[in-house]
């Protein structure tokens, strides 16, 4: 699994790195968290997406040396880092066959995503944070259809897990929503689960006198991984 933090396009949440990397890895899946590029050092779109395309290439390219399937390869994102999951989820490529770089040559595309509580949209739903830092000021509004993900949504986009809160302020239900209702649209498999309590950027959940105890969109979402034949 690709991980790309959360972070609003200025910062990487390292509880949405390393923490998810961490419950993934104990519970069988192998984790790669995605440093990508910033707009608080100078970056904007499309060096975001080059990134996280870059990153699940790479994974693929080096499959077999790393004893991997590379037909199981997944991304996931949460906020920011859920819009980047999600941009590439719905902006993949075949690769180039042609290239002089192996890693240019594999397939981009995601076998599955994992999305938590994410940015979808840069319309009216977006957070205005967030596609500020990712797009600049005053963006073209072809720019602004292109990264408003769920208008991007085909037949060969990936199943997705997708789960939001009812209460979230930092970031509309509706992203999540409007994402799914694409997906259905499209015939293309995913689960959705909105839970009532909850506010932005609540990660696994954990913390306070009990951080054992993980929200439950994590047993949620294990289920879902070994239902697609991620896990076992």
């Amino acid at each position: 699994m690709v991980i790309c933090p959360g972070g609003g396009y200025s910062g990487l949440s390292v509880d949405e790195g390393e923490g998810y990397a961490k419950w993934l890895t104990e519970n069988g899946v192998t984790a790669f968290v995605l440093k990508y590029r910033l707009s608080k050092n100078g970056y904007h779109h499309p060096a975001m997406l080059q990134d996280a395309t870059r990153a699940l290439r790479t994974v693929r390219a080096n499959a077999e040396k790393w004893h991997l399937d590379p037909q199981k390869i997944g991304i996931m994102g949460s906020s920011a880092g859920g819009h980047l999951a999600s941009t590439l989820l719905t902006h993949f490529d075949a690769g180039n066959p042609e290239a002089s770089d192996p890693i240019d040559r594999v397939s981009s595309r995601p076998d599955l995503g994992i999305l938590c509580y994410a940015v979808i949209t840069m319309g009216p739903n977006t957070e205005p944070g967030t596609k500020n830092n990712l797009l600049g000021k005053d963006p073209s509004p072809d720019l602004i259809d292109f990264l408003s993900n769920e208008k991007h949504v085909t037949k060969e986009t990936p199943p997705v897990f997708i789960w939001h809160t009812w209460e979230d302020r930092g970031v509309r239900v509706e992203n999540s929503l409007n994402f799914a209702k694409a997906l259905r649209e499209k015939c293309v498999p995913f689960d959705l689960h909105i839970y009532q309590n909850g506010g932005h950027g609540i990660g696994l959940g954990g913390g306070g006198q009990k951080p054992e105890i993980l929200h439950p969109w994590t047993q949620d979402c294990l289920y879902w991984l070994r239902a697609q034949g991620f896990i076992k």
